[in-house]
């Protein structure tokens, strides 16, 4: 019988798609660049892939990062900024450094903007969840900074009974204040340097911050003290925040962390960045 002119053109096309099954049967050559490919490529191997560490941190947090006119030039330096270096180093990448307010600091890292977060942030179980750690670099200890005038006037948290007690926004001092000093009230602001504002004009009548924070605030502050009000101590330390589930990576920056201890730079970073300020 004799085919006619569709079945031919039904003959042609059947023979055409399976030369193309036969010869597309492997892998097509653009599937690396996938965005399910780059999704199992870890944390750590896009870092080096990329060569840049992508480093997140709020830079008014002295003496682990600040900002200071080097050469003429505004930069960001610290003890924070001083360990990211060193991770950069032995990972064998450029440091890549964005500064934002410390509230969005863990959006940034969870969104894949930013690669890790050193600002001087603690390690607590909330933030855990979201995020991985490394082991702790720095334990913190809380003090309270008022006027100098008012220093007799606030020497217990009950003397700040009814008083607005300023702290940086997201941070663990905000949540020393809502509760340890529960009859307080609690003004949370983005900025450290908004903070101090607030308490020499009078907005606030004290801040929570961590004790090198504090000490530095006030050495550039005359007329602000240290107070004597006790607060109770967190065991949590500072540490650096990573995407969640990335061992490699965390592995990698604790063996920094560790020879930064173990051979005393550490304490040598706080204290340079200490005597830069």
């Amino acid at each position: 019988m004799t085919m006619g002119k569709k079945g031919w053109l039904l003959a042609a096309a059947l023979i055409f798609m399976t030369v193309l099954t036969a010869c597309g049967g492997g892998t097509p050559a653009n599937q690396a660049d996938t965005p399910a490919a780059e999704a199992s490529q870890n944390a750590l191997e896009r870092i080096k892939a990329s060569g840049k560490l992508r480093l997140a941190t709020s830079a008014d947090f002295p003496p682990f990062e600040f900002h200071s006119i080097i050469d003429g030039k505004d930069t960001i330096i610290g003890s924070d900024i001083a360990i990211a270096k060193e991770i950069a180093a032995d990972l064998g990448v450029e440091l890549v450094i964005t500064d934002m307010g410390f509230d969005g600091l863990l959006t940034a890292l969870q969104s894949g903007n930013v690669d890790i977060v050193l600002a001087g942030m603690t390690a607590d179980a909330e933030r855990a969840q979201s995020v991985d750690f490394s082991t702790t670099y720095y334990t913190s200890v809380q003090k309270v900074v008022v006027r100098g005038a008012d220093k007799e006037k606030y020497k217990a948290v009950a003397d700040l009974a009814g008083q607005k007690v300023g702290a940086q926004l997201g941070s663990i001092q905000e949540g020393v204040v809502t509760d340890q000093m529960a009859e307080s009230e609690v003004r949370a602001l983005t900025k450290i340097p908004d903070l101090i504002l607030d308490l020499k004009s009078g907005n606030v009548e004290a801040v929570v911050l961590d004790a090198p924070v504090a000490e530095a605030y006030v050495k550039a502050n005359p007329e602000l003290v240290i107070a004597d009000v006790q607060l109770q101590q967190d065991e949590d330390g500072f540490a650096a925040a990573m995407p969640k589930n990335s061992p490699e990576l965390v592995e990698a920056v604790n063996a920094t962390i560790q020879r930064l201890i173990d051979s005393g730079k550490m304490e040598e970073f706080v204290t340079e960045a200490t005597n830069a300020m």
